[in-house]
């Protein structure tokens, strides 16, 4: 025998209202605990998969970024590298400068300590670029033993270099230790007869050559030459010093250094930049170091200090090339971490659009759902009222 309970259908009705109430009710409070309305497929399908798709692809992209922030690091320390050897370069331009203006020159001659001279001829010397002539005919040597030693004119060797000086209209030489004859001071002196060069102690042109310069190390220049050869020496190691994470752009070395900067999560975008030798060496900025082991090379020669110039000039517009290259990658690389950081921005906010909840919607459907769920109750008992009258007519 089975026995049921016959319920009125008010009272049915009611029921189910509840249980309507109490079924929006925990989803209202699910909601308002997770802060989402899609908590997986079964509440919405279309929008759970696209809102996790969207999550994937902002999380790769959000990958990316410590890449390109490295690659930002990686091309600053690079054009920091070239901005710090640009001053490396000017200072050397400016030893280079103090070198053209020194002409403290002072050496002796390569003669012998006599006036030998043919009984007939003329010492044609150049004195900065204008040649000038001297009648050296009148002071063969009378008695190269004599001290001091006298030529035949009668006259000293102090006043035959005296003479000498008149000649020139320069006082460049003077007599030196055991009287050989010295060349010093602010002129740039030229022997230009080959066949007279000797008469005071000079050395000759060598064959085939027009003329013999005169040309004594200046210690001044000298030592500006050690100061630049030791700036080139900085130049290689600031060079070699700006790298980040183990890349370094403007010193490749042994190998070649390259960046890749990856853009997109699947390298479809990218940034490729090929590191540069930015060192003093033939493949690099090309300025050659002094030779110190030759005093005529050591920034002697006005000529040479030129070619040096130009070497520094040629090296300047080439970091200038450089540095706005670096530039440039720099601005693509920094635009596209903004593009990259606004594009996750995007895509998690539209991934949330699609699955997060309106947690003041949901407190408000909240606070009417507990309303109907208590008028709910209240006209269940209503229903409930009338067969408890039936209930009062049997007693």
């Amino acid at each position: 025998m089975s026995s049921s309970i016959t319920l009125s259908a008010a009272t049915r009705q009611n029921l189910l209202s509840l249980q309507d109430t109490a079924a929006m009710m925990s989803t209202t409070q699910n909601r308002l605990s997770t802060g989402k309305k899609v908590n997986s497929a079964l509440d919405n399908p279309v929008n759970f998969f696209t809102a996790q798709s969207l999550n994937s692809r902002s999380s790769d992209l959000n990958g990316l970024l410590d890449g390109i922030s490295n690659g930002i690091q990686v091309i600053q320390a690079a054009n920091q590298g070239i901005t710090s050897i640009q001053k490396l370069v000017d200072q050397a331009k400016s030893i280079t400068s103090q070198a053209i203006a020194s002409k403290n020159t002072t050496t002796e001659g390569t003669g012998a300590n006599v006036m030998p001279a043919p009984e007939d001829g003329t010492l044609k010397i150049e004195v900065n670029g204008v040649e000038k002539t001297f009648d050296i005919s009148e002071y063969v040597e009378a008695d190269p033993t004599a001290t001091p030693p006298v030529v035949e004119s009668g006259d000293s060797r102090q006043d035959v270099v005296d003479k000498l000086n008149a000649a020139i209209g320069t006082k460049v030489f003077t007599l030196g230790s055991d009287d050989k004859l010295v060349a010093s001071g602010a002129a740039n002196v030229k022997i230009k007869d080959a066949d007279t060069a000797t008469a005071l102690g000079l050395s000759a042109p060598a064959t085939g050559e027009a003329s013999a310069d005169f040309k004594v190390e200046d210690k001044t220049r000298t030592s500006l030459a050690k100061q630049f050869n030791a700036l080139l020496t900085q130049i290689d190691q600031m060079a070699k010093d700006a790298s980040f994470n183990g890349v370094n752009l403007i010193s490749n070395g042994e190998k070649s250094n390259k960046l890749h900067v990856q853009f997109n999560e699947n390298d479809s975008a990218s940034l490729d930049i090929d590191g540069v030798d930015l060192t003093t060496g033939e493949k690099g900025l090309n300025i050659a170091a002094i030779d110190m082991e030759d005093a005529t090379k050591a920034f002697q020669s006005d000529d040479d200090i030129t070619t040096t110039v130009s070497s520094l000039n040629s090296a300047s517009s080439t970091l200038r090339a450089q540095s706005s290259t670096f530039g440039s990658n720099l601005s693509v690389v920094q635009n596209r971490q903004d593009f990259s950081k606004q594009l996750i921005n995007i895509l998690t906010t539209g991934a949330s659009n699609l699955t997060d909840a309106d947690l003041n919607a949901e407190a408000a459907n909240s606070q009417a759902l507990s309303t109907r769920q208590s008028l709910s109750i209240s006209a269940l008992s209503l229903a409930n009222q009338a067969q408890q009258g039936i209930l009062q007519l049997l007693r």
